[in-house]
């Protein structure tokens, strides 16, 4: 295939694609107009025909990882069901790990975006949530509801245990259960490393479990 028939057939959702791609593989510092050219075999001023800029660009980005998610099914069961769907949005998100700092730099949500929230707050009414309590549902819910969360810091373990207990015996005069908490984590038979996965479900079936009960 020629340039100018590539260009031809070059659409908008082609290019997104590629994008994804790019960052999925490089991360989303190596996505530019000009890497982006390179990848589709284009100019990276014939791509300004299907974006309008960077920031458009990374807006089409995430629609594009969106299109992945699942679309709940109707059911009787609101707890069952919205935690299918977001744990299953999650799954979307895990692949495309750069995804979730570029949603939350976006000041407006887009198409896909608004009908995922749309179709979180259907779970709920229908399950019985008044408004209100469907409203204060979304604002604790948080970017849960797309499958993230910030954690306050990574506590993932990235010391070997010999220097975790240098490091907790340090610690322990002022901080004692940080400590406590450091030698439990590294050490083998103790809490091991963060699994961010069973982390997110735990939050996510205690908020749950909570809305339950005002629901009822």
């Amino acid at each position: 295939m020629t340039i100018d028939e590539v260009r031809r057939t070059l659409t908008r959702h082609h290019v997104m694609e590629a994008a994804v791609a790019l960052a999925d593989a490089h991360g989303i510092g190596a996505v530019s107009m000009r890497r982006l050219g390179q990848e589709l075999g284009v100019e990276a001023m014939s791509l300004y025909t299907h974006v309008r800029s960077k920031e458009d660009l990374l807006d089409g980005m995430v629609e594009c990882v969106m299109e992945a998610f699942p679309r709940p099914a109707e059911s009787d069961d609101w707890q069952s069901t919205l935690r299918g769907t977001i744990l299953g949005s999650r799954e979307v998100l895990v692949r495309h790990p750069w995804a979730p700092a570029v949603i939350e730099t976006r000041t407006e949500p887009g198409p896909l975006m608004l009908a995922h929230y749309d179709a979180v707050m259907g779970i709920l009414r229908r399950g019985g949530f008044s408004l209100e309590l469907a409203h204060h549902a979304l604002h604790l819910l948080g970017s849960r509801l797309l499958g993230f969360t910030q954690d306050l810091f990574d506590d993932s373990p990235d010391l070997p245990p010999e220097a975790t207990t240098a490091l907790a015996a340090r610690l322990r005069p002022t901080l004692p259960y940080v400590a406590e908490m450091a030698l439990r984590a590294t050490h083998e038979g103790g809490l091991g490393g963060c699994d961010t996965d069973v982390e997110f479900s735990f939050s996510l079936d205690v908020i749950l479990d909570g809305l339950e009960r005002l629901r009822r």
